[in-house]
């Protein structure tokens, strides 16, 4: 599914015919097009805090602006992720996002002092954290549904509490919903769970499968990337790039857009057979395995000493090894591909027998463990 990208499928009919009229067109302009507007027009309607956009290429790129962005307007330099949590390999965010957690996650990196990892889900621990720091706090930047640590849905009261700490510590709350916005619905996941973030990243699926990073924000806040405007003292250089909102990505993405917008059908059948999915799978796999995931993204974790996967540390002490061989022998065995030991996720492009058939792989699998 591209990493999560294709929600359409692969080589969806109405984004191929776009792609080949924009390609007859031109695929490089370097430079704001008609096609960069109607995008962004689209995403700002669909996304409340959207007041401006600015592009990259990669979601990477997007958290590594958006953490810029809120050291910029805050004027302070440390920055709170979760533990687990995965925005990308920017050097101010890569930390603590495998297991051990205190271990480096790579040699060359720099701004390991100024990133602190918060628990998932357990707001007491993490506002104890985030209280050793506060005067120097910048922002924090979570994800609703943490992906690669695990496919853990967090609860409400867990955002809002990080919300209203960073309220109290003139911080700004970052939401990476670059694998969650328009995902579960047309538009993002916050706005169902009554959060009001200052900055919000989008990627993945507004591209329509094409290279793209998104970040959104008030118009007092983007105002500090405005360059005709602002000195080098006041600027934050964000977003920007040679192949930054290119005609191809930006139509790909519109196209997405359209269909997901108009298609009523469409979000109710992908949460079917996510939802058919992990009760399945949950069914076949008792004792076994506990399934997390929301909507039309699932994940299995391979355990018998946790009942819950609430955080990226519960899903650490489970059997990645076996979930790797599940994987690998759906791929092999059956001709389901999984990304080996991450998430699964459904396009409009699956139907039932795609659901009866990974049920069918993990019957098979059970039996041989």
């Amino acid at each position: 599914m591209g990493h999560w990208s294709l929600i359409l499928g692969h080589v969806a009919k109405e984004i191929l015919a776009q792609v080949k009229q924009q390609a007859s067109e031109g695929w490089m302009h370097g430079v704001v097009n008609k096609n960069t507007i109607e995008l962004s027009e689209m995403i700002s309607k669909a996304v409340p805090v959207a007041q401006k956009i600015r592009y990259a290429t990669t979601g990477t790129e997007a958290t590594m602006y958006a953490v810029r962005l809120a050291r910029a307007v805050t004027g302070k330099k440390i920055i709170a992720k979760i533990d687990g949590g995965w925005h990308g390999y920017t050097t101010d965010l890569l930390k603590n996002v495998n297991w051990p957690f205190n271990e480096p996650e790579s040699k060359g990196l720099t701004d390991e002092e100024h990133i602190i990892s918060l628990p998932y889900n357990n707001l007491e621990k993490s506002l104890e954290i985030l209280q050793s720091v506060k005067k120097e706090l910048a922002g924090i930047i979570a994800e609703p549904v943490l992906g690669g640590g695990g496919c853990i849905p967090a609860t409400k009261e867990y955002l809002k509490g990080l919300q209203e700490y960073t309220r109290k510590a003139n911080a700004l709350f970052i939401l990476d919903e670059i694998v969650t916005g328009f995902r579960f619905r047309y538009g993002c996941l916050y706005d169902t769970m009554g959060l009001e973030p200052d900055i919000v990243t989008l990627g993945k699926i507004v591209g329509g499968g094409f290279p793209i990073g998104v970040i959104c924000g008030t118009d007092e806040i983007m105002n500090y990337a405005n360059t005709t405007t602002n000195t080098k003292t006041k600027r934050a250089y964000i977003g920007g790039g040679t192949f930054s909102a290119n005609p191809m990505t930006m139509r790909a993405g519109k196209a997405t857009l359209d269909v997901l917008k108009n298609g009523k059908s469409i979000y109710p059948k992908l949460d079917g057979f996510g939802e058919k999915t992990r009760k399945q799978l949950s069914k076949i796999l008792a004792g076994n395995a506990v399934v997390t995931g929301r909507g039309s993204l699932f994940m299995t974790h391979f355990t018998k000493e946790v009942t819950e996967i609430q955080n990226a540390e519960d899903a650490a002490r489970c059997d990645l090894k076996l979930l790797r061989r599940f994987h690998f022998e759906m791929i092999v065995k059956d001709g389901i591909f999984f990304l080996p030991g991450k998430l699964g996720a459904f396009s409009n492009a699956h139907s039932d027998s795609d659901v009866k058939a990974l049920a069918s792989s993990a019957e098979r699998f059970v039996q041989g463990l």
